[in-house]
């Protein structure tokens, strides 16, 4: 089993006492009565993810919106500063194994900020990676089920909402699939799809849920 506690790295930064960017990078730091070593490997992950994204906050947002600033106060306009967050939720934490996903927002000024989800499930015994296959034993066409029982549920989905998605859905899910795009949680397995990948932006980020084949403790 795994304890997990929360690292935070965040500042605001300023222009002529003007905050243009402010970033909060939260991630996780986990114990466990697993493997320590394997522990340590996972935590040593998120940290240096934590630290790029600092890296790319202050190395690139930031001379993005302090340039913003210069212009929107010399040409009297309103400025509305950058926003970076990244905050991860822990969806599953049973024997060795954990899973969550990681969403990184920003905001650069437009007419609303844009999300991007990561997500990774842990062996606490080896410090690896679960691949997905993993769940669906004995299925070498494993991903084509997922895509059938995804089409099945956007169909049932478009019966009370027929626009919640785009028109060539079909062909968007099997183009935009990404094969670490999954997380775990008690019910099942979740595949989900970024924001535009396969609906409109009031959609949000499409999930579809499947019940566990195999690979549970």
């Amino acid at each position: 089993m795994q304890t997990i506690s929360q690292k935070t790295r965040s500042d605001v930064m300023v222009y002529r006492e003007i905050p243009v960017l402010t970033y909060t990078i939260n991630y996780p730091e986990f114990t466990t009565t697993c493997s320590q070593s394997a522990a340590q490997s996972i935590n040593q992950f998120y940290a240096f993810q934590a630290k790029n994204k600092e890296i790319y906050c202050r190395t690139v947002l930031y001379p993005q919106a302090l340039e913003q600033a210069q212009y929107v106060q010399k040409n009297q306009f309103p400025f509305h500063g950058y926003e970076f967050m990244s905050v991860y939720e822990i969806t599953y934490n049973n024997c060795c194994i954990v899973s969550l996903f990681t969403e990184q927002y920003s905001f650069l000024g437009g007419a609303h900020g844009n999300t991007v989800r990561d997500s990774q499930t842990w062996d606490f015994d080896t410090g690896k990676q679960i691949e997905l296959s993993s769940f669906f034993p004995g299925n070498p066409g494993f991903v084509d089920t997922i895509f059938t029982g995804i089409e099945q549920q956007i169909q049932e989905q478009m019966k009370t909402s027929p626009y919640q998605y785009f028109d060539d859905y079909a062909s968007l899910l099997r183009g935009n699939f990404n094969i670490n795009g999954f997380y775990l949680k008690p019910e099942g397995i979740v595949i989900y799809y970024q924001q535009y990948d396969i609906a409109p932006y009031v959609s949000g980020l499409p999930e579809f849920l499947f019940p566990f084949a195999g690979y549970v403790c």
